[in-house]
């Protein structure tokens, strides 16, 4: 019971009326945010970073705190209703989520991706409260060859969630790599690929990428297939999910809970990880494959629940061992260095309140969020009624300030545009964007911890082997690689089998009537 008694003693934080309104704002603004392309959780905390001054600690960690887990479910509505992910962890949500707002089943997306992301935080709060000693003495022992393991296994399950040729999803992800070293080398300091512009020094942000590719790029080949484009509903049906779209996601939103916190609680993991794991784990254990990209509702509950889950797991490292996961985690890391509260093994102890107080705002900010939701949905899916003419160009606009406004660069602006024709073309010859976005996005991770990783083993990445979690991951890696290589082989195997078979058993050649050996045989009777 002594341990408990601090738990309920931060729910006494959390129901305070400041911090309850609080929760509130943060919340909304998160949702709010999330549906604005390109102005993300992490660059609306760091902007609303000067308000906090004024309050306690655990009210702007509260604050922030509800913006960073609303803007991941804000940024589900426009991957579903504009196919135009806000934020990497939404990339996956596109595949299936703007496929079955196309069918017109909008509101059944936006539902199940609602109370998956409900269900997947609730579940990563519990844990959270529960086994975070556990979790963080098992996170503590993650260093560069585990990251570096986990890093390529997400770049391999790019390959996994294409639904085009495989070819293709790999020369996608390796221009997306090509992309991630575009930059200051940060061990050297020499500058790569940069071709002399001081703009490209820094390395391309997400932005740009995500709102070229998704935004402009898919404005530009709709204008072209207009003829064919698929119009909006005239209603909206189901926006309450049906009782059969519950009974179907509920596996997949167990599993992303399960997945999602685990992934989450890795420094550098977060929830663009656990969202492509998710998906992964999706059609991997699916029935029919072959649906998902096609308005499959499980494309959209596994990812939806991995993400949410992995955004409040993440909060496990930063508080317990001062460690950001995400760079939305560094702004909050530097939030409560401003506060005067440094986060790390004696924050428990320390600062009960706020740990508590941070950690059971989640149940409310979550409960908040499937009670603003749910309703809303018949608000946002309005968009698609809105004519092609009129939504492209409020598209693009909201796609370029939206990149504007993150570093204040007419550079970025361009780099969208430059995206954008990418992205168009990409389209035209059969390129899907999210395995380049995907791998750009992980190649970041993958460089530096390959890196210090060789500085760690003395150059020689065998050594990966010698640890428990980096060979756990490695032998994972190559699991997955060689497991659809001998599925191949074996069906070939059985195909060939079958044809030697049914040839065995068939008719002899020239026993049809009218043949030389039919004659002879007569002949001879």
């Amino acid at each position: 019971m002594e341990f408990l008694q601090p738990v309920l003693d931060g729910f006494g934080v959390v129901l305070e009326p400041t911090n309850l309104l609080y929760c509130l704002l943060g919340v909304t603004i998160g949702m709010l945010i999330g549906v604005l392309p390109g102005l993300g959780p992490a660059a609306t905390i760091a902007i609303l970073l000067p308000l906090t001054y004024g309050v306690e600690p655990v009210t702007a960690i509260i604050m922030l705190a509800g913006i960073f887990y609303g803007a991941q479910y804000g940024g589900t509505i426009t991957s579903v209703l504009l196919r135009l992910p806000g934020e990497a962890s939404a990339v996956v949500t596109v595949f299936d989520g703007y496929q079955l707002a196309k069918q017109g089943k909008a509101g059944t997306a936006l539902g199940i991706a609602a109370i998956g992301s409900f269900v997947g935080g609730t579940v990563a709060i519990i844990g959270l409260t529960f086994l975070a000693p556990l979790v963080a003495g098992f996170a503590l022992d993650f260093g560069p060859p585990e990251y570096a393991a986990l890093a390529l296994l997400g770049i391999l399950l790019v390959a996994t969630i294409s639904n085009g040729p495989k070819v293709k999803a790999l020369i996608a992800a390796a221009v997306g790599l090509l992309l991630a070293t575009v930059g200051r080398d940060a061990f050297t300091g020499a500058e790569r690929f940069t071709f002399g512009n001081l703009s490209l020094a820094d390395g391309i942000d997400f932005v740009p990428v995500a709102m070229g590719l998704f935004g402009v790029g898919e404005i530009l080949y709709n204008l072209e297939e207009r003829h064919r484009a698929v119009k909006a509903p005239t209603t909206v049906k189901n926006v309450w999910p049906s009782r059969q779209d519950l009974k179907t996601s509920a596996p997949a939103i167990g599993r992303g809970s399960v997945l999602g916190f685990f992934l989450g609680i890795l420094p550098g993991g977060g929830a663009t990880i656990a969202s492509l794991a998710g998906y992964a784990v999706e059609k991997k254990v699916a029935k029919d494959p072959s649906r998902f990209g096609k308005g499959a509702v499980e494309g959209v509950a596994g990812p939806e629940t991995a993400n949410n889950a992995a955004a409040t797991s993440s909060f496990i490292p930063l508080l317990t061992l001062g460690i950001p996961a995400n760079a939305t985690m560094a702004i909050i890391f530097g939030a409560l260095l401003i506060q005067g509260v440094t986060p790390g093994p004696e924050l428990i102890t320390a600062h009960p309140d706020l740990f508590w107080g941070v950690v059971n705002s989640r149940y409310i900010g979550n409960l908040l969020l499937l009670i603003m939701a749910i309703p809303l949905i018949g608000v946002f899916v309005r968009i698609l009624r809105v004519r092609a003419a009129i939504l492209a160009p409020i598209t693009a606009l909201i796609t370029l300030l939206g990149a504007y406004t993150i570093r204040n660069s007419m550079f970025d602006v361009l780099l969208v545009v430059v995206f954008g024709a990418v992205g168009y073309l990409k389209k035209k010859i059969g390129f899907e964007p999210g395995p380049l976005v995907l791998a750009f996005v992980l190649g970041a991770l993958l460089e530096s911890s390959l890196r210090r990783s060789l500085l760690v083993l003395d150059g020689n990445l065998l050594g990966m082997m010698g640890r428990p979690i980096s060979a756990t991951l490695v032998i994972l890696f190559v699991a997955v690689a060689v497991f659809p290589l001998i599925k191949s082989f074996l069906d070939r195997r059985t195909q060939h089998a079958v044809v030697d078979e049914a040839l065995r058993s068939g008719p002899r050649p020239g026993a049809a009537s009218g043949t030389p050996s039919d004659t002879h045989t007569k002949e001879n009777a």
